[in-house]
């Protein structure tokens, strides 16, 4: 069975400001449509810093005031994943620079990591964002989440309960999404996670692998998984903090503590109630000889 895991929409938790604002739709009053969005971004604001009931506090009141949006499903979705993943050590030095973990993931079995909150309502984004696609295909909107969920759910799979095949699948799928999003609209750099980790992903794995995947249509370029990585932390917008860090951890598994720690007090600095940025920049600046 081949062994590794694809942090993609997802996937997966993390940091940076959440500044955009969504349009409205014509028919709804402005004031309405800014106070239901100011409830998203206040929920992704408290999941990266840990905050996880109080996130989705805020995703449930969101999907109240905008029950036909699928990124209040979708963000409810992140929630779960990104706990499990913060439960698990996921998002750290730690776990990403060890190749049995890296490749293989976590610990446990697939019944005992089964994460059924996550799945529900992930499928309940996904379905939601394909009825949108059903009567506008373009849509921008469902386009984005069909591309995070999707992205989050190759993750789960070939991390968290370690069913790689089902995950190379959800990824080549995420892929085939985010690469028509950013046809589309190239500002949804929220896409580029998919794209960055799968490339990154399956660029770390032994050649006989990679060459398997080769033959499948799936394409691994290190290089190029973290140039996308980047574009989503500079450009990205719920993700954005999310690519920030694993192209944190990315710098350091190929050995650039430098690039590392500049990403990694950026989040710190955001984000000082989080433990893990703060842990993460510590072990980095001791890499480097620094204090602090």
């Amino acid at each position: 069975m081949m062994r590794f895991t694809a942090v993609a929409a997802m996937s997966l938790a993390i940091v940076a400001p959440l500044r955009a604002q969504q349009a409205a739709p014509a028919q709804e009053p402005t004031m309405q449509a800014d106070n239901s969005t100011k409830l998203l971004e206040s929920g992704f604001g408290h999941l990266y810093q840990l905050k996880f009931d109080a996130a989705r506090t805020d995703f449930f009141a969101y999907q109240k005031a905008r029950p036909d949006d699928p990124m209040g499903k979708a963000a409810e979705s992140a929630s779960y994943l990104f706990e499990q993943f913060n439960q698990k050590g996921v998002l750290t030095s730690e776990f990403f620079l060890s190749d049995q973990k890296f490749l293989g993931g976590v610990e446990g079995t697939a019944e005992q990591n089964k994460n059924v909150r996550f799945l529900e309502a992930n499928e309940a984004a996904r379905n939601m964002a394909k009825t949108h696609l059903k009567t506008d295909a373009k849509n921008i909107r469902s386009l984005l989440v069909l591309t995070m969920v999707d992205g989050m759910e190759s993750d789960y799979d070939a991390l968290i309960i370690k069913k790689q095949l089902e995950g190379l699948k959800m990824m080549k799928q995420a892929e085939a999404e985010a690469n028509t999003l950013l046809a589309s609209d190239n500002s949804m750099q929220d896409a580029n996670v998919a794209l960055g980790m799968s490339n990154y992903v399956i660029g770390c794995l032994p050649s006989y692998k990679r060459a398997f995947l080769f033959f499948g249509g799936m394409h691994g370029d290190r290089t190029r998984g973290m140039a996308q990585m980047e574009s989503a932390a500079n450009g990205g917008h719920y993700f954005k903090p999310f690519a920030e860090v694993m192209l944190a951890l990315a710098y350091e598994r190929e050995h650039d503590n430098a690039n590392a720690q500049k990403w990694l007090e950026r989040l710190a600095t955001e984000y000082p109630d989080n433990p893990v940025f703060q842990r993460e920049l510590a072990i980095v600046n001791k890499k480097l000889g620094k204090n602090g």
